[in-house]
């Protein structure tokens, strides 16, 4: 069976005005920017979103605005982690009854779980909703790693049926898809090309933030018309934008980015800082390099 969520996803940032506060008119026109520009799908409230950095009343109105202007163009899943498994139903369930296609959901990031804790926090949560949830591992930033083993029991879990797979270990998607089978689909977290040459279906992107069209190509060179070789190239010519929003850079870098390209995506929110003005100036020059733009 052909799995719902496939292609590349966009993890959002959340654009600010200068004060700070949320713009949520610049969040529906760069909602509707990413969809024209070819993206599969879009994920805001994710770790690229800032989200906990945000308050309930705001993390409503980003998934909201998301949601009703997409229209179901194409799939959004919310960020919906807690720490609380209590406090993951509850936004899932939130994310849910505004229209949301599936959630994200990274592990509880602070208490350090057992695998056998993990199998329930999914279950719960999977129970509690009726759209999928996607899995989403990221040790580095988590403190748990959700290791292919543990995966295969979690694709039990009906309703888990998505893997946001972020680490740098390519073997990680191979062996998901051998212990897990068809009970989990695989998006890649920091890898898309190599990921999708070893059958991952996906991938939840941040540098589709900057550049939605070429990102969503690769993809489609090598899932959809088998052009592996046309795929790396142009994977290859983009790995500068790629890298330049990977690591510490991913919030910053990537506003920074979209600032130069003439969209109002507004600083980081502390403790994140805006990029210093070296790393500003090499991402402008990215920019012109790459002739990235923003164009309503």
């Amino acid at each position: 069976m052909s799995p719902k969520f496939r292609g590349v996803f966009t993890v959002m940032i959340t654009p600010y005005a200068d004060d700070g506060s949320l713009d949520l008119k610049a969040l529906a026109d760069f909602t509707d920017w990413q969809i024209r520009q070819g993206i599969h799908g879009l994920i805001p409230l994710g770790s690229t979103g800032e989200f906990l950095s945000l308050s309930q009343e705001e993390r409503d109105a980003v998934a909201r605005t998301v949601i009703e202007t997409a229209a179901g163009r194409v799939p959004v899943l919310i960020g919906t982690g807690a720490e609380d498994t209590r406090e993951a139903v509850r936004l899932s369930k939130i994310a849910e009854v505004m229209g949301a296609d599936g959630v994200m959901v990274i592990p509880p990031f602070y208490s350090t779980p057992t695998d056998d804790e993990l199998v329930v926090h999914y279950q719960t949560i999977a129970e509690a909703i009726s759209i999928p949830v996607m899995v989403y591992n990221n040790p580095a930033t988590s403190n748990v790693d959700l290791k292919p083993e543990l995966v295969a029991r979690i694709a039990q879990i009906e309703g888990c049926d998505y893997i946001k797979e972020s680490t740098l270990e390519i073997t990680r998607v191979r062996d998901i898809i051998r212990f897990a089978g068809d009970n989990m689909t695989v998006f890649g977290g920091i890898l898309g090309f190599e990921s999708f040459v070893m059958g991952a279906q996906g991938w939840v992107a941040v540098a589709s933030n900057v550049a939605p069209g070429p990102m969503a190509r690769i993809f489609e060179l090598v899932a959809d018309e088998g052009k592996i070789d046309e795929a790396r190239a142009l994977y290859l010519k983009w790995l500068p934008v790629i890298e330049a929003v990977g690591g510490q850079a991913y919030v910053a870098g990537t506003k920074s980015l979209l600032s130069h390209m003439g969209f109002q995506a507004g600083p980081p929110r502390p403790p994140r800082l805006p990029l210093p003005q070296p790393q500003d100036q090499a991402m402008q020059k990215l920019v012109s390099d790459f002739n990235l733009t923003f164009a309503q």
